[in-house]
């Protein structure tokens, strides 16, 4: 089996770290939900609460909750400045890591509009000890039905499901689905420290941070047993995030949506399969014709890449002729053809 590099860390300390901007009306849902935890034997739980430039009433409604909260609560405040998500994120997880043990922990991640299932915490530990970083579920809530978005994710659940059955690996999670969320992730301190954290991005940063782990060969596993609840509102906080694609819905409908047509995404995940293959058995040239790179190219990244996982994401590139966006109804029926013609792969 393919090796993977060393993040190790004392898994008995979890820092849960929360980014919050005028969240006031939010915080308490969270914070019941925190309280409730199950909490995994000889484990010991944090909350670190970063306030991110609140001209609400957030940091009252923090500090009257630490003072009976079941679990340490951490909280620290910064200056309002033009809303970033991934330096709020970052920041977050900073406090994290002063929370835990010397030797370091766990960081989990979510959003101050957001609540976790009961068994959150066991269900993330669990998931953590087949892979390097567990991006859990994230189930939308609300009073609107929100159908469109449902299409939209169930497409791209189909898609994910496509790809792992296209190219399977052993650590992924028996359930899984497609989100790559800052409101449900988990990783050891020593891994965030070694790929830099969640980049300065306004949006985006947590699936960037999956992205990185995926290069650099970490085993990324979507385990859908892992449930955090999020709210379906319009008013978010992030530029560009989910309350602005529920806003464009509403506004737009489905019509106005494109996605990457499925087929060239499926080009790319048989490339992957190939590449995991063509990196254990040192055997390149069927690699070099199916993706058209030289095998002096391919044997360079090889050389530089740590093991198979890192070298299928590096390596690969866009499908010939680029990658083609196409509108929903088109991409759902040619989604609905390959998966009909799909024989599942061997995990590696």
């Amino acid at each position: 089996m393919t090796s993977h590099p060393g993040v190790g860390g004392d898994p008995s300390t979890i820092a849960i770290c929360v980014p919050a901007r005028d969240e006031a009306d939010r915080l308490p849902r969270l914070f019941e939900a925190i309280d409730a935890l199950v909490a995994p034997p000889g484990i010991s739980i944090s909350l670190c609460l970063l306030l991110d430039g609140c001209t609400d009433e957030s940091a009252a409604v923090a500090s009257t909750h630490a003072r009976r909260a079941a679990y340490p609560v951490h909280v620290a405040a910064v200056a309002r400045a033009d809303a970033n998500a991934g330096v709020a994120r970052h920041r977050a997880m900073r406090l994290g890591m002063s929370a835990l043990a010397a030797g370091g922990g766990v960081l989990l991640t979510t959003d101050a509009d957001s609540w976790p299932d009961r068994d959150w915490l066991v269900a993330t530990m669990g998931a953590l000890r087949h892979a390097d970083l567990v991006v859990g579920d994230v189930v939308r809530a609300g009073p609107r039905a929100d159908a469109a978005q449902n299409r939209i994710e169930l497409y791209y659940a189909r898609l994910f499901t496509l790809r792992r059955r296209t190219d399977p690996v052993p650590w992924e999670a028996a359930r899984t689905h497609h989100h790559a969320s800052g409101a449900n992730m988990a990783m050891r301190a020593a891994l965030y420290t070694r790929l830099g954290g969640f980049p300065p991005l306004r949006q985006g940063e947590d699936a960037r941070l999956v992205d990185d782990a995926s290069r650099a060969g970490f085993r990324v596993r979507r385990d859908a047993a892992s449930i955090v609840h999020t709210s379906g509102r319009r008013d978010g906080r992030a530029q560009g995030g989910l309350a602005s694609a529920l806003r464009a819905l509403d506004r737009d409908g489905l019509d106005a949506v494109r996605v990457a047509h499925p087929a060239d995404q499926a080009w790319q995940y048989r490339a992957h399969a190939l590449a995991r293959r063509a990196f254990d058995s040192a055997t390149l040239a069927d690699l070099s014709t199916a993706i058209g790179l030289t095998t002096d190219h391919l044997t360079g990244v090889a050389r530089d890449a740590p093991n198979a996982e890192a070298f299928a994401m590096r390596v690969v590139p866009a499908p010939p002729g680029g990658m083609r966006h196409v509108p929903l109804t088109v991409a759902e029926t040619a989604l609905a053809t390959l998966e009909a013609a799909v024989v599942p792969a061997k995990a590696a």
